[in-house]
């Protein structure tokens, strides 16, 4: 462990040395999923590796009360990679941290941490989880009002120059970092985007989630736009999804594959698809974790609202992906509720409790619906016991304050402190009056 330790560490420094690092950004999260950080000169970097960095985490959202504010940041000599867009001479790296107690402990209320230990547990079960989100984004001409930069649709390939460009540059910028893209494409709505990232291990694809959102952010910013992954920014066209493929993998075996079913779903994978089934009401404040992510989540925009699972049908919460013969690895689910706005590390983290919660207890998987559920009868999905979504942020608070899935997934810290805040949120749109409500009411009442 310990030559292991020195090896990374080494690696790290002649890297820096070879590529004339002078600044090394430190990174990790809140429990919001905002990118934190502070940058270290390279002069200080073996002994950040070494020793940590403190830092003041009392106004990290989630992070510490003032009498416990001391925290030490350790960079993990894994995720050292070069920011592509500045400069080569005197260069920029990167390295997200792991958040440690004064006393060289884990510290609870780590994001990052919390998915580690979501991880370990399953490690010690004999399996791997892996994860391809597909990323949905917006591009504007600036932060103050959602304008498009074009009006392309589904897979055009006329989206305007800066737009086009500015996809083509993220995607080259991603490959120099490390993080492969497996499509990029305009999507359904105006200016909107979707960037698939190649599948691996859920902690490096989480690391990759944050990068690659800043990245698309930095990169629109120098262009002169601006990139939003705002659930739902226009009322009138689809919002931003981020559908997450998972699955589970014994060493080098996909465990979700099964060649004697019609489908190539192992009973394995179908009970991972039955934990979510029954856990998606709790998990979706996690998910989808705002006011507005509750304005995609209804009828008529591809998002999905019932919780129902289908084989390719696109209409579903959970669909299984042809099987592509003789790639086995390629068999997996797809979840599609949250949104591109969440904390990856926490979203990975409960949709991974959940599937793996149907694997242990071996839930029965509910029948597919093989047909759209948004074209069935209120009473058709009832017999069916097909389940909806939570239709508002104050409803997936009530549905997730007493789940124990949840608080065991996120842990006591993370899982108080994140309702509490998701309380504050929503008892403050609740009692904010919006321009649809002036517009509407104020004329005739």
């Amino acid at each position: 462990m310990e030559q292991d330790r020195a090896a990374e560490r080494e690696f790290v420094l002649r890297n820096a040395r070879e590529n004339d690092v002078k600044f090394v950004r430190l990174w990790f999260t809140d429990i919001l999923g905002n990118l934190k950080g502070f940058a270290i000169t390279v002069e200080d970097l073996e002994d950040a590796i070494e020793q940590g960095v403190g830092f003041d985490g009392a106004s990290i959202e989630g992070f510490a009360r003032t009498n416990e504010s001391d925290m030490r940041a350790f960079p993990d000599p894994s995720t050292f990679t070069l920011l592509p867009w500045r400069p080569r001479q005197n260069a920029v790296a990167r390295m997200f941290c792991d958040i440690r107690t004064p006393k060289g402990d884990p510290f609870e209320g780590d994001p990052r941490y919390a998915l580690k230990r979501n991880l370990e547990r399953l490690a010690q079960r004999g399996y791997t989880y892996y994860v391809g989100p597909e990323l949905e984004f917006f591009y504007f001409t600036s932060s103050s009002t959602p304008e498009p930069l074009d009006h392309s649709g589904y897979f055009d390939q006329l989206s305007s120059p800066l737009a086009g460009d500015l996809r083509r540059d993220t995607v080259l910028n991603l490959g120099e970092m490390g993080i492969p893209v497996k499509y990029s494409h305009h999507e359904a709505a105006d200016s909107q985007h979707e960037i698939d990232l190649q599948y691996t291990d859920a902690l490096t694809m989480a690391d990759s989630v944050m990068t690659a959102k800043l990245v698309i952010k930095e990169l629109a910013q120098n262009g002169g736009a601006y990139a939003s992954f705002m659930p739902k920014p226009l009322s009138n066209m689809n919002g931003s999804g981020m559908h997450s493929h998972q699955s589970l993998f014994k060493g080098n075996d996909n465990a979700f594959y099964d060649p004697d079913d019609e489908h190539h779903l192992a009973m394995l994978g179908k009970h991972f698809i039955a934990g979510l089934i029954r856990h998606a009401p709790e998990i979706t404040l996690v998910t989808n974790q705002w006011v507005n992510s509750y304005k995609r989540l209804v009828p008529g925009f591809e998002a999905p609202v019932y919780i129902s699972w289908s084989h390719v049908n696109r209409s579903d919460l959970i669909r299984v992906p042809s099987y592509k013969q003789g790639y086995e690895s390629s068999v997996r689910i797809e979840y599609r509720a949250p949104d591109p706005a969440c904390n990856p590390y926490l979203a990975f983290s409960v949709m991974l409790a959940a599937g793996f919660k149907g694997v242990e207890e071996e839930y029965p998987p509910p029948p597919p619906a093989e047909s759209n559920v948004f074209a069935m009868s209120a009473e058709e999905r009832q017999t069916r016991n097909i389940r909806t979504l939570p239709g508002s942020l104050g409803e997936a608070i009530a549905l997730a304050e007493d789940s124990d899935l949840l608080r065991s997934a996120l842990g006591g810290h993370i899982f108080d402190s994140f309702i509490r805040n998701k309380r504050i949120e929503w008892e403050e749109y609740r009692s904010t009056v919006t321009d649809y409500e002036i517009s509407r009411y104020l004329p005739i009442l």
